[in-house]
């Protein structure tokens, strides 16, 4: 009895280590490039569209994607007012 109680206890915690590896995939920033893109989708740099559309993205981001506010060049986008 003892011996399938600790075959038990071991295949569910096997089955507990096995979902705790599994994680969600970043979330990525999508660009809106107007130029050629690479075989893997990404942006080609090699173009001037793709590098003026990276110029406008904030540098320094957040792992969801949206701009640190604790930067300079990020804060200074958002203070910029809107002219009526």
């Amino acid at each position: 009895m003892k011996k399938l109680l600790l075959i038990a206890s071991l295949m569910l915690a096997l089955t507990g280590f096995s979902f705790a590896q599994t994680t969600t995939p970043p979330k990525t920033t999508t660009t809106t490039t107007t130029g050629p893109k690479k075989k893997d989708g990404t942006a080609d740099m090699r173009y001037k569209a793709n590098k003026d559309a990276a110029k406008k993205l904030p540098v320094h981001t957040k792992k969801d994607g949206t701009a640190d506010k604790r930067f300079k060049e990020n804060k200074d986008a958002a203070k910029k007012p809107a002219i009526k």
